[in-house]
C-alpha cells in the first residue's frame, strides 16, 4: 500500500531535498552574511566611538551607517557588496528557520530559536531594501532611520485593542534578550560552534574573550532599547521609543557618558569582529 504524504509534509520534504542539493551554496551564503553583518556593526560602533572622543562621528543605527558608507569614495560599490551580503544573511536566517540545518529542533526552545531567526531574516531583508533605495537614489534615500521605523511600528501596534500591553510585552522581551546576551557573553561556550583548533591556544582564548566583549556590549544596547519600549507603553506614547543610534546617544548623556559610550561602541566594533570570526570559523551544518 502506497503511503501518500499530506501537502504540508510533502512541501517540507521538497524543501529539505532542495536544501540538501544547495548545501555548499547555503554555506557560502551564511559566511557572506556574517561578514556583511560584521561590516554594519563595525561602522555603527566606529562612528559612535568617534562621537565619544571627538566631534567627527555620530551615534546612529544600521541605516545611518549604510548612508555613511555610501558617502565614501566608491560608496555605491561598497554598499552594493554589503547589500548583497545582507541579503545572503537574511536568506540564511530563513533557511535556519525553515530547514533547521543547525538542528535546533521542534521542541519549545527550538521553535523559539527558529522563530527568532525568521524575525532576523525579516529585519535584514528590510535593511537590504533600504540599502537598495540608497544605491538607486541618494544618501537620503532608503526609508526612515532605525528609530523612526521602530516608532512607526510602535504607533501602529498601539492602535490595536490592548496594543499598549503588546508593546510593553515586546519591550520586556527585548530587555530579556539583552540580558540573555550579557549572560551569554559571560557564561556561554561561544567557541562551541567555532573551529578554532587551527589557531594556537592563546589566539583562540583571545578570540573568545574578544567575542564575549562584543556580545555583552550588544546586550547593553538592546537592554536600553527594550527599556524605552516599556516606557513608551507605560506612557502610551510611541515617541518614547528609541532606535540603536538614539540608545547610544542616551548612554552618552549619562554621568561619565563619553566613557560609557566609548566602551559600548568599542564593544559593538568587537561584535562586528565576532561576526567576521563567525564568517571564517563557524561550523555550519548542511541540511
Amino acid at each position: 500500500m502506497t503511503h501518500t504524504l499530506n501537502p504540508v509534509d510533502q512541501l517540507q520534504s521538497e524543501i529539505h531535498r532542495a536544501a540538501l542539493h544547495a548545501g555548499p551554496a547555503i554555506t557560502a551564503l551564511a559566511r557572506a552574511g556574517y561578514a556583511a553583518k560584521g561590516v554594519v556593526y563595525v561602522l555603527v560602533g566606529g562612528l559612535a566611538f568617534l562621537a565619544a572622543v571627538s566631534s567627527q562621528g555620530a551615534t546612529t543605527g544600521s541605516r545611518g551607517a549604510l548612508r555613511t558608507l555610501l558617502q565614501q569614495p566608491y560608496g555605491r560599490v561598497m554598499l552594493t557588496l554589503v547589500a548583497i551580503g545582507l541579503a545572503a544573511y537574511a536568506l540564511w536566517c530563513f533557511v535556519r528557520a525553515v530547514v533547521d540545518p543547525q538542528r535546533d529542533g521542534t521542541d519549545a526552545k527550538g521553535i523559539g530559536k527558529r522563530a527568532t531567526q525568521f524575525c532576523k531574516g525579516i529585519v535584514h531583508a528590510g535593511l537590504v531594501a533600504a540599502a537598495v533605495g540608497m544605491i538607486r537614489g541618494s544618501a537620503r534615500a532608503g526609508g526612515a532611520d532605525d528609530g523612526d521605523s521602530v516608532r512607526d511600528w510602535t504607533a501602529w501596534l498601539m492602535a490595536f485593542p490592548q496594543g499598549v500591553w503588546l508593546v510593553g510585552i515586546a519591550g520586556l522581551a527585548v530587555v530579556g534578550y539583552g540580558a540573555r546576551q550579557i549572560y551569554r557573553a559571560w557564561c556561554a561556550d561561544l567557541d562551541k560552534r567555532l573551529t578554532l583548533d587551527r589557531m594556537n591556544p592563546g589566539a583562540a582564548r583571545s578570540t573568545v574573550w574578544f567575542s564575549r566583549f562584543g556580545v555583552a556590549a550588544r546586550g547593553v544596547v538592546f537592554g536600553v532599547i527594550g527599556l524605552f519600549l516599556v516606557v513608551a507603553a507605560y506612557r502610551h506614547n510611541p515617541r518614547e521609543v528609541k532606535g540603536v543610534g538614539e540608545a547610544l546617544g542616551t548612554l552618552a548623556r549619562q554621568p561619565y557618558g563619553p566613557f560609557l559610550l566609548a566602551a559600548v561602541s568599542l564593544g559593538l566594533v568587537a561584535y562586528g569582529g565576532y561576526q567576521f570570526i563567525l564568517a571564517r570559523y563557524r561550523r555550519i551544518e548542511r541540511p
